[in-house]
């Protein structure tokens, strides 16, 4: 008899069943058990062990052997603010498992890299592609413009060259 105490607290906070299945067999518990336990099928179990298998990186990470291709996620895949935070679980590696809604919502995915800075106390964590826009929007307030930066860099160089040109 498996003891169902000790899975639920191992997958307590892991957002997909493929990463329940990857932990629960990580600590032993059979295939047939694993599949009672989360109410599927055996062959799903089997097949996410199997067919995606986890490939290991510097530093003891674990990333997913498929990159992230999807679309941008909506903008309300999670809610966001202090009224809506949550509880992330730490490993024994000192690793956090970021929900997939949260995920999406940054823009992630498990191959991804994010920017990372501790303020006050507090880790803030934040996609490249998120952190490009807020330089980009910080950019266009300390410089005026509602365009493409770039595109006004451009038209003024071509003015410049223009005058240049024209004066001799």
């Amino acid at each position: 008899m498996p003891d169902l105490a000790r899975m639920k607290e191992l997958t307590r906070g892991l957002a997909t069943k493929s990463d329940k299945i990857r932990v629960l067999s990580e600590n032993g518990f059979s295939r047939g058990d694993i599949a009672r336990f989360l109410g599927i099928r055996y062959q799903h179990v089997r097949n996410v062990l199997v067919q995606s298998p986890k490939k290991s990186v510097p530093g003891g990470l674990e990333e997913s052997a498929a990159p992230y291709l999807g679309p941008p996620p909506p903008a309300s895949a999670a809610p966001e603010g202090i009224r809506h935070r949550m509880s992330l679980k730490l490993d024994a590696g000192g690793r956090v498992l970021i929900p997939a809604a949260v995920r999406e919502a940054m823009q992630i995915g498990e191959d991804d890299t994010v920017l990372a800075w501790l303020e006050d106390g507090g880790l803030h964590l934040v996609s490249p592609e998120v952190a490009r826009r807020q330089a980009q929007a910080l950019a266009r307030k300390l410089l005026g413009g509602t365009g493409s930066l770039a595109d006004e860099l451009i038209a003024e160089r071509r003015a410049e060259a223009e005058r240049e040109a024209a004066n001799g």
